[in-house]
Order: structure tokens, then C-alpha cells, then sequence
């Protein structure tokens, strides 16, 4: 009984550190959304409270005695997970674009594509800037956020979690508090005045599976290669397209763009989902560190 006491108390004590790590970064997140509200600036991304998650995320793995690479930030493999990355990314997006594009030619809607920055908010992208320096800040500003939000959600969060549970409870660990993390925007646009109480709810409903699933894909990438860098070059792909790449036609501009993220997502989750599944990569440590490819490769040589 003090054994499964003990268990029991281990698990409590890392659900636990997850929720004061999220915590503090949630916190400093409606910090900025509420007050500071750097997304509706020139900046056009709320980045402030995701640098701080960065360094909250690397004084985490510090105080936990966890190495970096131990978590998914790797050295082995980087541009080969980041090039599949970026066809994973890029290529759901093409064929999510020409479903959009044939849908609404078919309508009779004269659609055609356009390259200008916005910012992306739940009532649709705002903003139309050309400047090249505009591009930089979007590219940095997203590179900025798939850091912070792969390294705590994906990175820290699965290798706290799986110290105790199993990868399926860390992955819904993981994606839940990742759904609820993007509940802050809808809530700031009824406090706004700018959505109905009900209409704030559906919203949340939808952005909390949507990014829910989203995360669990991204999860999933991280299983299978064992790093970062892979899930980063997705999420990073779907935020800065979205952004940059527009469908204008005669009733308005990214009139379908839910239906298009939502073409693409899920294309890409049943892909990553059939390969996780034929891999048989449950099998497999999330990251495996120096010390048990040590022990493997001894157990091996007997």
C-alpha cells in the first residue's frame, strides 16, 4: 500500500509542476493579451509572454535536471526533420488552397491568390502590409512562438509527464492544456464587446478540439522522430502561411479560411497518424537520452 502511495504521489507531484509551469506562462499570456495587447500593434504578434515561456521552459528542464537535448531540442537530424517538416507543412496547405480555390471558382466568385502580411485573430486576419520588414517580423514572431509553444507543450510537458504515465496520457495532458491555452483571444473579443456570450462559447469549442487535435499531432511528430524540430517546422509552416498567403474573390477575402486550416489538419493528422500507427513508434521512447542509449547498446553487446 505505501507503494502504490508513493506512485500515487509521484504523479500527483508532476501533474502538479505542469500546472504551476502553465500557470505562469498562462498568466504572463492574458497579461498581454489584456493589457499590453502586442498582436494588435504594428508587431501584429503577441510575443512578449512567449519569450518569457522560452526562458520559463529552459529554467524548468534547469531546475528539473533535465538536458535540453533530452527534451526534444537535438542536435542529430536537424535539417532532415526540419525538410520534412516543411513538406509536411507545405503540402496539405497546396492542396487545402486548391480545394479553397476550386470551391469558390465553382461559385463563381473569381478567387485568386495574394502575398501581404496580416495578423491572425478568431474574427479573421487583420491587417495588409507589403513592407519587407513586415515578412521579418512575421517570420520572427512566429519562429518565436513554435519554440516556445513546441518547447513546453511537446517538449517539457511530454518528458515531465512521462517520468510517471504513459505517451497516450502525456499526449492528453499535453493537448488539453494546449486547447485551453488558445481560449484567451475569443474571451478578449466578448470582454471587447466584440462577440456574443454565446458566440465566445462556440468559439472556445471549436478552438479547443481544433488546437486540441493539433496538438496531439504535433505530439505524435515528436514521438516519431524523437526531437523538436520536425513538430516545429509544421507549426511554424501552418502559422506564417496562413499570414502571408491570401484567397481574395468577389465576396471578400479568406471568407473560407477555418474550412481551409481545418482541410488541412486534418489531412495532415490522418498522414502523421497512419504513419505513428504502421511505425508501431509507441513503442518507442519519446526521448531517449545519452544515459538509456547506453544501457540499450549494452544490452545489445550481451
Amino acid at each position: 500500500m505505501n507503494t502504490l502511495n508513493n506512485k500515487d504521489k509521484c504523479g500527483i507531484k508532476i501533474v502538479l509542476s505542469i500546472l504551476a509551469v502553465y500557470a505562469v506562462c498562462f498568466l504572463f499570456r492574458c497579461l498581454e493579451y489584456f493589457l499590453i495587447r502586442t498582436d494588435q500593434t504594428i508587431w501584429g504578434e503577441a510575443f512578449i509572454h512567449k519569450l518569457l515561456g522560452i526562458a520559463i521552459c529552459f529554467i524548468a528542464l534547469w531546475v528539473l535536471h533535465i538536458k535540453p537535448t533530452d527534451a526534444g531540442f537535438r542536435t542529430k537530424r536537424v535539417y532532415k526533420n526540419i525538410l520534412f517538416g516543411a513538406i509536411l507543412g507545405l503540402s496539405v496547405y497546396i492542396l487545402a488552397y486548391s480545394i479553397e480555390l476550386i470551391i469558390l471558382a465553382i461559385k463563381g466568385k473569381s478567387p485568386s491568390l495574394h502575398f501581404y502580411v496580416t495578423s491572425y485573430s478568431v474574427d479573421g486576419n487583420m491587417g495588409n502590409q507589403t513592407g519587407f520588414w513586415f515578412f521579418v517580423l512575421c517570420i520572427v514572431g512566429n519562429v518565436i512562438n513554435v519554440v516556445m509553444e513546441e518547447g513546453v507543450f511537446r517538449g517539457l510537458f511530454i518528458k515531465m509527464a512521462e517520468k510517471k504515465y504513459n505517451f497516450l496520457i502525456a499526449v492528453i495532458i499535453s493537448s488539453v492544456l494546449f486547447g485551453f491555452w488558445h481560449l484567451v483571444a475569443p474571451l478578449r473579443s466578448y470582454i471587447d464587446g466584440e462577440r456574443s456570450l454565446g458566440g465566445m462559447f462556440m468559439m472556445m469549442l471549436m478552438l479547443f478540439f481544433a488546437t486540441g487535435i493539433t496538438g496531439a499531432k504535433f505530439c505524435l511528430l515528436t514521438k516519431i522522430t524523437g526531437s523538436l524540430w520536425l513538430p516545429m517546422t509544421d507549426h511554424f509552416i501552418n502559422n506564417t502561411i496562413i499570414n502571408i498567403l491570401h484567397i481574395s474573390s468577389t465576396s471578400g477575402i479568406d471568407e473560407l479560411q477555418t474550412v481551409r486550416i481545418a482541410i488541412a489538419q486534418t489531412i495532415s493528422f490522418v498522414i502523421v497518424l497512419t504513419v505513428f500507427i504502421k511505425g508501431k513508434y509507441y513503442k518507442k521512447p519519446t526521448f531517449e537520452s545519452n544515459e538509456s542509449k547506453v544501457k540499450n547498446n549494452i544490452t545489445e553487446t550481451r
